[in-house]
């Protein structure tokens, strides 16, 4: 089906977003039925994702990132409550990874017993990796930052995000500089000379096309951040800051450009590699496999990425705008 609506000419924003519709109606799926089995859950909840999923950015090449959150309930009730959805928890990660989602390498996962807890706890985690910027912290933020309702009680994550927004209300430099320090460790797969830079896997020169578009992604979330901007998705993110004045037409729109011209080849060689090759997709492009237009297109991509980035770099004397 992404085959055929590429090939169309389809923005490769709406393809993105046809695979997250798909992907969060068989998760919905697998919870009802993990419900069904287990039974009806003992306090108000909601099952969140994150990651590219929670930014609504799946692809063909996905794995799990996902949290629940449930309401406090009183102390005789804690541990019957927190046994409860972590079993579930298993459980949907469990169907899930069967079906084809597979399990987070990292752990990113509601069957993580540190990826369940009530909505106090969750507030507690928040406010920690907002108050004490070290390493960890900042990768915690920035993969659980992207987090969106896909079941249950939306008034939840609702109210966690309120009380988010609330504690970056509070001035704290510090931390934007520190996330968006961490933002900028990846860039543009450029050379000295402003060719495209590979790396060789088996007999191949090839690039890592999710690494080139994590810049983006990375430093919108901390301009979405510092502007109090709930939005999710990448796209909507670039057009809510131009709308507050942060970005200006013109960069709004290379940006745009940038990012979905990206996405879009991202999924066309994800589809090639499970038509044709006849393998497991990844983020991995070929060069040999790319038309001169295409490589030329990239490169001027790459150096409105990196000029991106260093215009960024300008602006660390301690404050973000």
């Amino acid at each position: 089906m992404i085959n055929q609506l590429l090939g169309r000419g389809v923005h490769g924003e709406i393809a993105s977003q046809i695979i997250t519709t798909i992907a969060d109606t068989i998760t919905i799926k697998v919870i009802e039925n993990v419900i069904r089995q287990i039974g009806k859950p003992p306090a108000k909840f909601v099952f969140m994702v994150t990651g590219s999923e929670g930014r609504k950015e799946q692809t063909l090449s996905t794995d799990q990132d996902n949290g629940i959150i449930y309401e406090d309930k009183a102390n005789e009730q804690r541990e019957m409550v927190r046994e409860y959805f972590l079993d579930f928890a298993k459980r949907v990660s469990d169907d899930l990874n069967t079906i084809g989602f597979v399990y987070c390498k990292g752990e990113f996962m509601a069957s993580n017993p540190k990826w369940t807890h009530s909505l106090s706890h969750w507030k507690r985690n928040y406010e920690e990796w907002i108050n004490e910027t070290v390493p960890e912290n900042a990768m915690k933020f920035s993969t659980l930052f992207d987090c969106r309702y896909i079941y249950g009680e939306e008034a939840i994550i609702n109210e966690l995000k309120d009380f988010i927004q609330d504690q970056l209300r509070v001035p704290n430099e510090r931390f934007f500089t520190f996330i968006a320090k961490n933002a900028l460790q990846y860039e543009a797969p450029l050379t000295f000379f402003k060719r495209i830079k590979t790396q060789t896997i088996g007999k191949a020169e090839v690039f890592d096309i999710k690494t080139a578009m994590s810049p983006i992604v990375d430093l919108l979330r901390v301009y979405a951040l510092k502007n109090g901007i709930n939005n999710e998705n990448t796209g909507e993110r670039m057009k809510k800051l131009q709308e507050v004045g942060v970005f200006s037409k013109e960069q709004y729109q290379e940006l745009h450009h940038s990012y979905y011209y990206l996405m879009a080849l991202r999924l066309k060689n994800q589809v090639h590699q499970i038509n044709i090759e006849k393998k497991m997709p990844d983020n991995y492009i070929e060069i040999s496999r790319l038309t001169k237009i295409e490589r030329v297109t990239l490169t001027e991509i790459f150096k409105t990425i990196s000029n991106f980035q260093q215009g960024i770099r300008m602006k660390f004397t301690g404050s973000l705008s």
